[in-house]
């Protein structure tokens, strides 16, 4: 399942801030940061949970939501 999130991963250096713990547990391919995007949207492809994701980015030292969709995003993906 792809999960996306708003944080404050802004740069190339809070990537590599977060990135040991993001690695330790999804591979390189299952995640990527959008830094262009205002609201910083990581994006996971995970059976993990949205709440296991937000632990491991907040025990990393950053701040992080579940991206709030639009209604018709979520009607028609």
């Amino acid at each position: 399942m792809k999960h996306q999130f708003k944080t404050n991963i802004n740069c190339g250096g809070c990537i590599d801030k977060v990135s040991p713990a993001m690695n330790a547990h999804f591979s390189k391919e299952e995640w990527s940061v959008d830094t262009s995007h205002q609201d910083k949207i990581l994006s996971v492809e995970t059976n993990k949970s949205q709440e296991e994701v937000m632990e491991i980015v907040r025990t990393a030292g950053f701040q992080i939501s579940p991206l709030k969709k639009n209604l018709l995003s979520k009607l028609f993906g």
